[in-house]
């Protein structure tokens, strides 16, 4: 079985002051290492446990719900962390912020559309920036832990960029008022990564 619960590139200190050590740590921890585990739980002993997260995506309405939840968890989590880190935020550069400019005009009406993306997200969920076929982007939302890349998404395309609006991810620091943990979301997103991240879905 390929599937690793990967270490944390960076202390559940290292985000402050825009999202905090303790949330960082349950967040982690907590929630993400229990829809790992969970996920195991799900696919070992069957023809899953060979496939990759991508594969198993592409067909989840054929499995039972629980390869969904907790696949969807674990995948959209690693992706979060990942897509942020101490000493970043700032504008992205080079042929990301191309590709902002040419789809949504600028940088900061980007920032407007993905901000309502995740603010208007009713109940939990995450907000995407995506790669579709054409190689064009798009943001989206998804409910629950559903992603872009499952075939049960209204949205399909390779995820770039995410954010988590579940409650737990905020609600220490910030309580109700999602739209400013959206807005300090921006301190800590790691444009290289995103970059990178573009330039992948984009050779393949």
């Amino acid at each position: 079985m390929s599937f690793k619960f990967e270490e944390l590139t960076y202390s559940f200190d290292a985000l402050e002051p825009h999202i905090d050590a303790r949330t960082m740590e349950i967040h982690y921890s907590r929630h993400h290492r229990t829809y790992f585990d969970k996920f195991i739980a799900a696919v070992s002993g069957t023809e899953l446990e060979n496939k990759s997260l991508e594969e198993i995506f592409s067909n989840v309405s054929k499995y039972p719900a629980a390869i969904r939840n907790n696949g969807g968890g674990f995948y959209n989590h690693t992706l979060f962390w990942n897509i942020m880190g101490p000493n970043a935020g700032g504008s992205p550069s080079g042929i990301v912020a191309d590709q902002i400019n040419k789809h949504f005009g600028s940088f900061e009406q980007f920032k407007i559309l993905f901000g309502d993306a995740a603010a208007n997200r009713f109940g939990s969920g995450w907000a995407w920036l995506i790669v579709k076929d054409d190689h064009s982007l798009q943001v989206c939302s998804s409910p629950n832990q559903d992603n872009p890349l499952m075939d049960v998404s209204e949205y399909q395309g390779k995820p770039i960029l995410c954010l988590d609006v579940w409650e737990h991810a905020y609600y220490l620091k910030y309580q109700n008022r999602r739209p400013e943990y959206i807005g300090a979301f921006w301190s800590v997103v790691s444009w290289k990564k995103v970059e990178e991240l573009y330039k992948k879905y984009t050779s393949e």
